[in-house]
C-alpha cells in the first residue's frame, strides 16, 4: 500500500501490476526527454541575436518534426495497446469473487465456497487494533488465492462504484444493472487496500476494499 510521502507507484503485486510499472516508466522515458528538449529551446530562442522580417520556407524542418513526433507517438502505443489487450484477458479460472457495491459498503459472493457470501463495513476507528489502519481496515475480508487465476466480477445495487486495488492493477467500475469482470493473479500472498474510486455519495470515502491472498491450500480449507 501507499506510505506517507511516497512519489511513485505502489509496488507491484500481480503481473498486470509490474507490466504497468514498466509502462509508467517507458512513457516518462519520452515526457522527460519531450520537456528537456522543450525548455533546452527555449533557452536558446532567448539567449540568439538572431532575427528577421520576413518568414522562409524550410521544407526539410517541416517534414523533420511532423516525422519524428509521429514515431515517437508510435513508441508509446505499441506498448500501450499491448497493455490494454493483457489487461483484457480472461484465463480460464475456476475461481470467481463477485464484489456487489452498495451505499456504503461491499458484499461479496464467493461461488467456489458454497456460495459465501459476506458483508464487508468499514471498521470504526475505535474498534481498531494496534497495526490496522484508519480508515482502510474492513471487519471482513474476502480470500483469494495466491499464484491462481480469479475473475472478479462487480455490480451495484444503487449507484455507481468503482472496485480498487492499485497494488494489483485493477479499477473497475459497479453499474447497477450489468456485469463487470476482470481477473486478477496476486504472486505474493498478502492484504491489499483499496477504496471505491467512483464518487457515489456522501459515504464515498468510507467504503474501502480489503482483499487477503492466502495459499490455495488455505483457501481450500475455508
Amino acid at each position: 500500500m501507499s506510505t506517507w510521502s511516497q512519489i511513485n507507484l505502489m509496488d507491484p503485486s500481480s503481473y498486470i501490476m509490474s507490466q504497468m510499472n514498466l509502462f509508467h516508466d517507458h512513457a516518462m522515458i519520452l515526457l522527460v526527454g519531450i520537456f528537456v528538449f522543450v525548455i533546452l529551446m527555449g533557452v536558446s530562442l532567448l539567449k540568439n541575436k538572431f532575427h528577421g522580417r520576413l518568414v522562409h520556407e524550410a521544407q526539410t524542418l517541416e517534414i523533420v518534426w511532423t516525422i519524428v513526433p509521429a514515431l515517437l507517438l508510435v513508441w508509446l502505443a505499441l506498448p500501450s495497446l499491448r497493455l490494454l489487450y493483457l489487461m483484457d484477458e480472461h484465463p480460464q479460472s475456476s475461481n470467481t469473487l463477485k464484489a456487489i457495491g452498495h451505499q456504503w459498503y461491499w458484499s461479496y459472493e464467493l461461488p467456489a465456497k458454497d456460495n459465501m457470501m459476506l458483508d464487508s463495513y468499514m471498521l470504526p476507528e475505535e474498534s481498531l487494533e494496534s497495526g490496522q489502519y484508519r480508515l482502510l481496515e474492513v471487519d471482513n475480508r474476502p480470500a483469494v488465492p495466491y499464484s491462481f487465476d480469479t475473475m472478479i466480477i462487480t455490480t451495484s445495487s444503487d449507484v455507481i462504484h468503482a472496485w480498487t486495488l492499485p497494488s494489483l492493477g485493477i479499477k473497475m467500475d459497479a453499474v447497477p444493472g450489468r456485469l463487470n469482470s476482470m481477473n486478477i493473479n496476486p504472486f505474493v500472498p498478502g492484504i491489499f487496500y483499496g477504496q471505491c474510486s467512483e464518487i457515489c455519495g456522501a459515504n464515498h470515502s468510507y467504503m474501502p476494499i480489503v482483499v487477503e491472498a492466502i495459499s490455495m491450500e488455505d483457501f481450500t480449507n475455508l
